[in-house]
């Protein structure tokens, strides 16, 4: 079975990649920069070097492939959708040309709404392209990656978790390793067909307020939550270097979840996975303080 996994790297992909090698897979990693795959992966997997925004470099990189897994990369396009189009349609592209049986789709909460949402728009429009190829599709609509803590060390540091949500509206939050077990699960089975969803919503919706307490047990360290306005947070995207159109694509990923915003997969035992964001915490966010 040859399964192609794109951003190996990626906080998914990294983890993905060894799970299928245990399971006696020597999986394809499409990779923009091969050098950042860890020397041991790349003694059990073929490497490939590619671009996700190049139709012909991706579809080179999954001929004869019974699966795929594909995760849009980050996109430094002034116009985020148009980058998320693009790299949607290379992955099209290659889907219809070499006929690819399956393909799993790392997509989020939201991008149901296919518009209102920012940046998750983006991931509902290539559900749209991979919807129209023909393959067996599964989008993985995942939660609020626990890994996005990591982007705001220095404030918790400072005991203060920041967001535009209000600290007391509860979402899905899960682990990586969650996400890439779930998706290890439909890349090797082969009974599953046609276009599904399928949400990946951790142990339990959370919010920003309750996230907070749980760092605190987590951490030894006072944290508590707080909500900052979308003014506040566009400065300081604006101070990164983003430009206007990125910064409200960023925004509006809040924004879509405001006006009662119920999943389309609703929490089950199918939806809901194990790793609490406690033992999370612990194991990667404390070493990082």
């Amino acid at each position: 079975m040859k399964i192609v996994v794109s951003t190996p790297t990626g906080n998914v992909g990294s983890l993905l990649a060894p799970i299928l090698v245990r399971a006696g897979v020597r999986p394809t990693l499409l990779a923009r920069d091969t050098t950042r795959v860890a020397p041991a992966l790349r003694e059990v997997c073929d490497v490939v070097e590619a671009d996700q925004r190049d139709p012909e470099a991706v579809a080179a990189a999954t001929r004869d492939a019974d699966a795929l897994y594909w995760v849009a990369p980050p996109t430094q396009d002034d116009d985020p959708l148009d980058g998320y189009r693009r790299t949607g349609e290379s992955v099209a592209h290659a889907v219809r040309t070499h006929r690819i049986p399956r393909v799993v789709f790392q997509s989020s909460v939201g991008a149901e709404g296919r518009h209102g949402f920012g940046e998750i728009d983006g991931l509902g429009l290539t559900e749209e392209l991979l919807n129209g190829t023909g393959a067996d599709v599964t989008h993985l609509r995942n939660g609020y990656f626990f890994s996005n803590l990591l982007m705001d060390l220095d404030g918790i540091r400072a005991g203060v978790l920041t967001t535009t949500h209000p600290v007391d509206r509860p979402l899905a939050w899960v682990a990586p390793l969650d996400i890439a077990t779930v998706a290890a699960t439909r890349l090797l089975a082969t009974d599953w067909h046609g276009v599904q969803t399928l949400g990946v919503h951790g142990p339990q919706d959370l919010s920003f307020a309750q996230v907070a307490d749980i760092l605190t047990d987590a951490l030894g360290r006072k944290v508590a939550a707080q909500q900052v306005s979308e003014q506040d947070q566009a400065q300081a995207l604006a101070g990164f270097g983003m430009t206007p159109a990125q910064v409200d694509a960023i925004l509006g990923m809040t924004r879509g979840f405001d006006d009662g915003f119920e999943p389309e997969d609703p929490r089950s035992i199918a939806t809901t996975t194990p790793t609490t964001l406690g033992a999370w915490a612990f194991e990667n966010l404390r070493p990082a303080l």
